[in-house]
């Protein structure tokens, strides 16, 4: 994730935020996690709708995924790393999408356990101080990613407990981040899919 341009040394800035200690600390603490267990909310707003959802999230390197939901209840989202798998308890139907080529935006959070870093993939970052807390906005290198703008906040710790990625149709899906568990074991199992029995399958890998 990216940099504030040719330097790669950042100082304090007006509000005595140290950037570079603060990326170093959350790259360092997300990349030395092999697998991540959370509670999360889930806000879609787009067009002012909005739709709010919760469940539990499974990540495991590298770039495993899944988004077990509690509300909608029955409804998920899994990642093997090469295909996204998402089923929809309400239409009993299921997808598969490859990976690269999906433009949901729950894919980018597979940096959380990827090999985060900034300076690769953002360009330009903004900060705000809240409390003892920091406000972090970041924008994109590529402009072929499906999103345009990423922001989280960071306590001292260098946990992200919110995100909010802001989608090219102007959407944005926010996330809030609880009850962090590190290194849980997570059976790989969790992260296979088959679509429930009579339900639709939509194969868009076959395309």
């Amino acid at each position: 994730m990216t940099a504030l341009g040719v330097s790669t040394v950042w100082p304090l800035n007006a509000d005595g935020i140290d950037l570079s200690r603060t990326l170093k600390g959350i790259e360092d603490h997300y990349n030395k996690i092999q697998t991540l267990q959370l509670t999360f909310t889930e806000k879609y707003t787009w067009q002012r709708r909005a739709r709010t959802e919760k469940g539990d999230l499974f990540l495991r390197k590298p770039g495993r995924m899944r988004w077990q939901y509690t509300s909608p209840a029955g409804k998920l989202f899994v990642s093997d790393g090469k295909y996204i798998y998402s089923y929809f308890p309400n239409e009993n139907r299921a997808e598969r999408t490859p990976f690269k080529e999906t433009d949901d935006m729950r894919a980018p959070l597979a940096f959380l356990l990827g090999r985060l870093n900034f300076q690769d993939d953002f360009r330009e970052f903004r900060t705000e101080p809240d409390r003892d807390n920091i406000f972090i906005t970041a924008l994109p290198k590529s402009d072929k990613l499906p999103y345009t703008e990423v922001k989280f906040l960071v306590s001292p710790d260098f946990v992200i407990h919110w995100l909010s990625v802001t989608g090219v149709d102007g959407s944005t899906t926010e996330f809030v981040f609880e009850n962090e568990k590190k290194n849980p074991p997570i059976p790989d199992t969790m992260f296979r899919f088959a679509p429930p029995a009579g339900a639709e399958y939509v194969d868009n890998a076959q395309h």
